[in-house]
């Protein structure tokens, strides 16, 4: 395995930011929020050094952003946007959430200029995270910006109903790109939306799609694949581990971010002791990723938050 790292890595998160609209029987509350900023910041929380690049508008919400990645130092790359800052909605009247999303969250487009680019250039790690897989000409650029992804890009597709144009083009090129990476992650609702099966085939599409990559054990991506209450599992190779979901005080409040904060820990997890040779090191990965869900699960909205008596992994050790 790889030393551990004595410096905090580059990390650059390409993908979505938004206002997050929740309503319930209670009321309407916002936060920031947007699966690759939440990821971002989870990172910067971890103690990376973070760079979001994502789509804003020239209105009030994306003050709102701006100021709340400050907050967290986070630096940020802007790609305009014609229709204002995304918006998604989500009611919560009967449990689980539905989400509707405003005409710029359905819009979103990166603008791969230099300044993107030279963000992308610099990182140790790029995590790409809900992003457009069923624009052709979007996943071009992508592909085209990242150099040598199997090294260095962890990726989650984060396919939303309301977002999605074209669900076999979305899967065609999510798997495409997937399998080329370091790390992948899917979920069992990427599952249901995108080929209407449960999770492991989603899993095995993705590690085909790899077969003959160069990722984490040199046969295809690492493929972290998330089930809800069924906690976790990671596949590399020929290596297979399991996490259960973690039992801390306290009730369950809110699963917005429980995804966002296991892909932030496992990916800090590479970047302090680099790609896990073991199954034991993996699973530490795990562990310690379910843990933090945990803990996020426990309060409203998706900011990563650690557990009790817990500090994320430690450099140079």
């Amino acid at each position: 395995m790889t030393t551990a790292s004595a410096r905090p890595a580059r990390v650059t998160v390409i993908g979505d930011a938004l206002i997050d609209e929740l309503r319930d029987p209670h009321g309407s509350r916002e936060f920031v929020g947007g699966a690759a900023l939440n990821v971002a910041v989870g990172l910067a929380l971890l103690g990376e050094q973070v760079t979001l690049v994502a789509m804003l508008g020239d209105d009030e919400p994306a003050t709102r952003i701006r100021s709340y990645l400050r907050d967290y130092d986070v630096r940020l790359v802007e790609s305009p946007s014609a229709h204002g800052t995304s918006r998604a909605i989500s009611d919560r009247a009967d449990g689980e959430p539905r989400y509707e999303f405003n005409e710029a969250a359905q819009r979103r487009r990166i603008r791969f200029d230099e300044t993107t680019r030279a963000a992308i250039d610099e990182a140790d790690l790029v995590v790409v995270s809900c992003f457009p897989f069923d624009d052709d000409e979007q996943v071009a650029e992508l592909v085209d910006a990242v150099a040598r992804p199997g090294e260095r890009l962890a990726i989650d597709g984060n396919p939303r109903a309301g977002m999605l144009h074209d669900r076999d083009a979305f899967l065609e090129q999510f798997t495409r790109v997937a399998g080329g990476a370091l790390l992948a992650k899917v979920g069992d609702e990427d599952a249901e939306l995108l080929i209407g099966a449960p999770l492991p085939e989603l899993v095995d599409r993705v590690r085909a799609a790899g077969a003959s990559g160069a990722g984490a054990s040199g046969a295809g991506p690492a493929v972290l694949a998330t089930a809800g209450r069924d906690g976790a599992t990671l596949f590399d190779g020929e290596r297979v581990v399991r996490a259960g979901i973690v039992e801390l005080p306290g009730a369950v409040v809110d699963t917005m971010g429980a995804g966002d904060a296991t892909l932030s820990a496992v990916v800090h997890h590479l970047a302090v002791h680099g790609v896990p040779g073991s199954t034991e090191e993996w699973a530490d990965a795990l562990e310690s990723a379910m843990a933090i869900a945990a803990a996020t699960v426990r309060h409203e909205g998706a900011l990563l938050r650690l557990p009790p008596e817990a500090s994320p992994p430690m450099r140079g050790s």
